[in-house]
């Protein structure tokens, strides 16, 4: 599994052009979502999401990906599960104090994060996951949430 997630962080401008393209194809299914409706397409939807991103980034489903603000290096990959840098334990050679055969997640969202063109997000101050979205797409949720930003406005 490090090896596909290694290789994520690697390639992570190319799969941030992909994922830009994808969101963009999403938010343009919103009526086609909203027709069906988002309960019924929330299991399919989860389903092909667990997948691609359980493979490509070892993804744990948090529901609130940030995937694109780390380097494609999901935070939730930390033992600790820290979701704002790194802990003060980090190995000389960058590998987890936990598990000593592993990159840190961090150190890996860094380098990740400067070969994306909008790689500044890994600066951002995340809250803590919401345990209530685990398991849920956090696909579908970026569609909805860019729907009512537009209809309610930004707060």
């Amino acid at each position: 599994m490090y090896a596909a997630r290694r290789w994520s962080v690697r390639h992570a401008r190319f799969l941030e052009s992909l994922y830009d393209t994808f969101e963009g194809v999403m938010n343009a299914l919103h009526p086609l979502w909203l027709k069906i409706g988002y309960d019924r397409v929330e299991k399919p939807i989860t389903f092909v999401e667990r997948n691609v991103k359980g493979f490509l980034f070892d993804c744990q489903m948090c529901g609130k990906c940030v995937l694109g603000e780390t380097g494609m290096s999901c935070p939730m990959n930390c033992p600790k599960q820290l979701q704002n840098g790194p802990c003060g334990g980090v190995q000389t050679n960058g590998n987890c104090e936990v598990i000593p055969d592993m990159p840190c997640v961090w150190v890996e969202a860094e380098r990740g994060s400067r070969l994306m063109r909008h790689g500044s997000g890994i600066n951002n101050v995340r809250l803590p996951v919401d345990n209530r979205l685990k398991g849920s797409s956090s696909w579908l949720r970026v569609v909805r949430e860019k729907r009512d930003q537009q209809f309610y406005g930004a707060d």
